[in-house]
Parts: structure tokens; C-alpha cells; sequence
């Protein structure tokens, strides 16, 4: 079993920053692709950004230039800078991990950290 404890989250005014961090821990092989989904309220879980093991990053067009993620392989970490947040940015974000073993790939799910944008 493989635990995610997520944390950062916070409120902030528009155009402020925030930094959130996804550590994942317990019975690890080997971790393929980190990354950050988010659901604002009334809406489904969309992607914001993903980063595989050898350093290859995707975002949403959404968050192009103001979101940065990053991973630390040897903690099991993923992070994701972001800056020059906007209301629209409200929303529960989710880590996500593919851990990967010689015989399968499994797909774990941090409880959610809620970023709020507003003044």
C-alpha cells in the first residue's frame, strides 16, 4: 500500500503564490509519473500537471507560465510552484502517482488540498 500526504494548501489573494508538496511513502518499487489534478466547486477533476520520472512535464493550457511542478525522486516527492494565482485557480488539489512494479502499474490518490483565490 502506498500512502500520499499532501500539503501547502492555503488562501491567498489573486496574484499571490502558493507551493504545494505530495510525499508518498510504504511499499514503493519504483514511481513512474507524479502529478496534480484539481475539482473546483461544481466541476469535475481536471489535470493541471504531471512529470515522469525522467523529468518530461504536461499542463493544462489553463495554467501554462504561472504553474511549475517538480519532483524529488530520492524523497518520493512531487511539487507544484504556483504563482500569479487567479479566483478561477479555487479548487481541491490532488496529488496522483503511478507506482510501477516488475509485474504491474498501480494508481494511487492523495485526499486533496483545497488552494482558495480571493481577496
Amino acid at each position: 500500500q502506498v500512502q500520499l500526504v499532501e500539503s501547502g494548501g492555503g488562501l491567498v489573494p489573486p496574484g499571490g503564490s502558493l507551493r504545494l508538496s505530495c510525499a508518498a511513502s510504504g511499499s514503493i518499487f519504483s514511481i513512474n509519473a507524479m502529478g496534480w489534478y484539481r475539482q473546483a466547486p461544481g466541476k469535475g477533476r481536471e489535470l493541471v500537471a504531471t512529470i515522469t520520472s525522467g523529468g518530461t512535464t504536461i499542463y493544462a493550457d489553463s495554467v501554462k507560465g504561472r504553474f511549475t511542478i517538480s519532483r524529488d525522486n530520492a524523497k518520493h516527492t512531487v511539487y507544484l510552484q504556483m504563482n500569479t494565482l487567479k479566483p478561477e485557480d479555487t479548487a481541491v488539489f490532488y496529488c496522483w502517482v503511478e507506482v510501477t512494479s516488475p509485474i504491474d502499474s498501480m494508481h494511487y490518490w492523495g485526499n486533496g488540498t483545497l488552494v482558495t483565490v480571493s481577496s
